[in-house]
């Protein structure tokens, strides 16, 4: 294939697979690639490219592809690049039991590594969001601990479990695709541990929230202690939530930053935050991950330790395809969005 095209850069070409593109002819020449015997201008190249990677994405995004079955999680794709995994146990409203802590973690470890995934949609299947942590796994808990007599031993039992949930959730900060929680109606104990880990928060305006684990006698574990601070930027706030157990609306929630925006209902707030992740999905994947890397590291590294956290990052990354395509965008004239490659 001879491909000329001012000026000199890397881009894909039909198959997504990069050439080298040389400068051709003067300063008035129209860019053009040849391709064997045939001279085609670089817009219609772009089109087809484009066309090509949406028909391949409109065949499977229906069945969400690479995605294994789940018995407490609903996985789905409403659109290109945009997954949907909504917890599915309505009837016991979506509290979280033994399957589905270790669902959790291998839904988002997986769709971390599935390239046809850039954004994750969070949300709940019926009248809550979450109602916390399943009741039956609490008792399975004391079932356990009754067979052993020394504290060592229980210990090391507990210390299993919790490592347990707490990985479960970490999984879906660890995720490097960007994961929107929607919200509706409850959100408590367990489910503020999933929010918490996650990067946007929407909500219905009805929602509510609270960190009850103080109610039931014991300390939060699986990382709302750790995160909510850090959110909402109020430590006094977050203290009083946590200390009391008391509930607080999406009133509340927004204006101290737990949620970015609010819905009037479930159907708006599934709609909304399906559009911002199709519009997140329709950027670099390169950039988009490389962002949540970094603001990751840096909530918990000094700024200096941010900055060469992300200086290292981009000395790589800055050469990568993504780069090239997007600046090629931004200069061409025909107003089409760059096509960027699986990541």
């Amino acid at each position: 294939m001879s491909v000329f095209l001012p000026p000199t850069a890397w881009r894909y070409c039909v198959n997504l697979t990069p050439v080298k593109i040389q400068p051709y002819g003067g300063k008035n020449s129209q860019r053009m690639i040849m391709i064997g015997t045939q001279v085609i201008k670089c817009g219609v190249l772009r089109t087809a490219v484009r066309q090509s990677l949406r028909m391949s994405m409109t065949a499977n995004y229906a069945t969400a592809p690479g995605s294994s079955e789940f018995g407490t999680l609903n996985v789905s794709v409403p659109k290109p690049f945009v997954y949907h995994v909504q917890l599915n146990r309505p009837k016991s409203l979506n509290a979280v039991d033994r399957q589905m802590w270790m669902e959790i973690k291998h839904c988002f470890n997986e769709l971390g590594e599935n390239p046809d995934c850039r954004v994750v949609l969070l949300s709940g299947a019926g009248r809550y969001f979450n109602a916390g942590i399943d009741v039956s796994l609490l008792m399975s808990f004391g079932q356990k601990l009754a067979e052993y007599e020394d504290v060592a031993q229980k210990c090391k039992v507990l210390k299993k479990e919790i490592g347990i949930c707490q990985e479960s959730l970490s999984a879906i900060e660890l995720c490097p695709k960007p994961v929107i929680a929607a919200v509706h109606g409850a959100c408590i104990g367990a489910g503020m541990g999933m929010i918490t880990a996650a990067d946007i928060r929407y909500c219905t305006k009805d929602a509510w929230f609270q960190v009850k684990e103080v109610l039931m006698g014991l300390t939060a574990d699986i990382g709302t202690l750790q995160r909510m601070p850090k959110i909402m930027g109020s430590g006094s706030l977050a203290r009083e939530l946590v200390y009391t157990g008391r509930k607080f609306d999406a009133t509340e929630a927004l204006h101290n930053g737990l949620v970015s925006k609010v819905y009037d209902d479930g159907e708006s707030l599934l709609a909304g935050s399906i559009s911002l992740a199709q519009e997140i999905s329709a950027k670099s994947p390169v950039a988009v991950q490389g962002s949540k890397l970094n603001l990751n590291y840096s909530r918990d590294h000094t700024v200096q330790e941010g900055l060469d956290h992300v200086l290292m990052y981009n000395q790589v990354m800055l050469q990568s395809e993504d780069l090239a395509n997007s600046v090629m965008a931004q200069v061409s004239k025909s107003g089409e969005a760059p096509v960027f490659s699986k990541l």
